[in-house]
């Protein structure tokens, strides 16, 4: 089965010229690329996050394989979903599914489910496979959507992440968390609250994380794909969490009073 675009020409231009001209525009080639182990990124319309998210996607070397990780915003499908298709189509083409990485991960992970429901109409990863294929046309990618997972399942999730990754050093294998952060708060809430949870991110703890966002009622909607990828990066030798950009939507358009929050962030 290939999974057909759910959000283009909304999110995104739905034409491949079109595509293409807003991802040239979008990735900024950086003159220093980091072997990047992880990253959090954006998952709005291009025109909102799609300057943050192409920062980011402009500074690491191209991956061979991308795990995405998004969160469940349909509630279609099981809490925790790995895509058992065939790949991923957008107006670049196919991003075809790495049948290893989730042969592995579904024999490791056993609360993981693989079915298609939960990806039909998700957007959170959909955005980011045009990235992927703009700086790798031949990218293969596993799908995760999550929609409910307990703190053990979390590092359950990072554990088994982590293991595939360190079983497959011959490829270059990038974990993507795919989230936005504090949503329709005022610019200056989303900021600070935003920080607090950035800061916890910075220190690789999914715990942290939990409780920053709960505490505070952050409406960050990617928080669980994040702790997976803090919890994985925990086992993988990191020697750099780097926030590459913040911006609001209040940044894009000018009208502050009501934002949702995008920050770009490389682990290396």
């Amino acid at each position: 089965m290939l999974r057909k675009p759910a959000v283009a020409g909304y999110f995104y231009p739905s034409t491949r010229e079109g595509l293409l001209s807003d991802l040239k525009s979008l990735v900024v080639p950086s003159s220093r690329k980091v072997s990047a182990k992880a990253i959090i990124v954006p998952h709005a319309g291009y025109m909102y996050s799609g300057g943050v998210a192409g920062k980011v996607y402009g500074m690491i070397k191209p991956p061979d394989v991308a795990v995405v990780l998004g969160p469940n915003h349909t509630g279609l499908g099981a809490r925790a979903s790995i895509f058992d298709g065939e790949a991923y189509l957008t107006p670049l083409g196919e991003a075809k599914v790495e049948k290893d990485g989730i042969d592995f991960l579904t024999e490791h992970v056993p609360f993981l489910t693989p079915e298609k429901f939960a990806h039909l109409h998700e957007h959170s990863l959909e955005v980011q496979v045009p990235f992927l294929q703009f700086i790798n046309p031949n990218i293969k990618i596993i799908p995760i959507v999550l929609l409910d997972l307990s703190l053990e399942e979390i590092y359950a999730l990072g554990s088994a992440l982590a293991e595939y990754v360190l079983n497959h050093p011959e490829k270059n294998i990038l974990l993507v968390a795919s989230t936005d952060f504090s949503h329709y708060v005022p610019h200056e809430v989303a900021k600070k609250k935003d920080s607090l949870a950035i800061e916890q991110i910075k220190k690789l703890s999914p715990e942290g994380l939990l409780q920053v966002v709960f505490k505070e009622r952050i409406s960050m909607c990617g928080y669980l794909p994040v702790s997976c990828l803090l919890a994985a990066c925990q086992r993988l030798s990191v020697s750099s969490v780097e926030l590459v950009d913040y911006k609001t939507s209040g940044d894009i358009i000018g009208d502050y009073s009501s934002v949702v929050g995008y920050a770009g962030i490389v682990i290396h």
